[in-house]
Formats: C-alpha cells, structure tokens, sequence
C-alpha cells in the first residue's frame, strides 16, 4: 500500500476531525475548545513541523499532533483509521514527528493515553515509550466547556 506523507495544515481539519470520530478511543479524547477548527489552527501555527499526515487516494488515513514548549514536547493525538491498522502507518507517523521534534532541539517527548485502551498502550510500549507510575497527571479546565475527565 503506497500511501503519502504530508505535513498537515488547517485545510485538514474537516478530514482529520473526521478521522477522529472514526474510532470510539479518538472521539472521548476530544473537547470541544481545543479540538475545535480555532482551537486546532491555533495548535498548528504553534507547531508547523511537527505535525503529520498520512494520505491515501487523497483521503487522510492517520494523523500525529504534536507539538513543544521549548523543553519537552506531548504527542496530543495520534489515529490511523481502524480499516488501515496494522500496517505500520502508526510508527512511521511517530518516526516523523520524533525527528521533526529532534531538528527543533527536543529530547523527551510524552503523550497520554487512556488506562483502558490496550491497543494503543501496547503500541506505545512497542514504540519505546515507558510507562511512567512515579507521576500523578494533574490538569484543571479554565473553561466550563472543557471537561476535566475522570
């Protein structure tokens, strides 16, 4: 399967957000401010190299947000749709982003992913990514449309 490459861009949105909603684990990771068209261009003109897509016959199959404060950066969301799993799509969309992320001058990256969802904790482990149990994940919502999760 020869799928392309791209970084990705706001004209993405619609097909990306579309993605997201394919699968159940992607859509409770959404809210509805940083998710939003705004609130993902906003995230994009932070981040323009580290975010990536993977397209195929011109529809996005996968995606990888992340993005840096300087320090360490976070892998905000990663999909590949559930019909294209499997084929390594996932790890080259991290390959990418690590080595956009190591030409900007970041080492140590980190994401989040749902204690329940097995499949994802097992192809982070597999990707290299550590599962850190010294750390409590703290978070507060300064907007009453963003809920604080469980």
């Amino acid at each position: 399967m020869e799928y392309e490459i791209k970084q990705v861009t706001i004209d993405d949105y619609d097909a990306i957000y579309e993605l997201w909603n394919s699968t159940e684990q992607s859509r409770r990771a959404l809210n509805p401010v940083d998710d939003s068209r705004e609130g993902i261009d906003r995230y994009l003109k932070r981040n323009p190299n580290t975010c990536f897509a993977a397209v195929l016959g011109g529809k996005i199959i996968g995606v990888i947000l992340t993005g840096h404060d300087g320090r360490r950066a976070i892998i905000h969301h990663m999909c590949v749709h559930p019909d294209y799993r499997r084929m390594g799509i996932a790890a080259h969309l991290v390959a990418l982003a690590e080595e956009a992320l190591q030409k900007e001058g970041i080492q140590k990256v980190f994401g989040l992913v749902f204690k329940d969802n097995e499949g994802a904790n097992a192809f982070w482990e597999r990707q290299g990514y550590s599962l850190r149990t010294n750390l409590n994940y703290r978070n507060k919502s300064m907007n009453r449309d963003i809920p604080t999760g469980e």
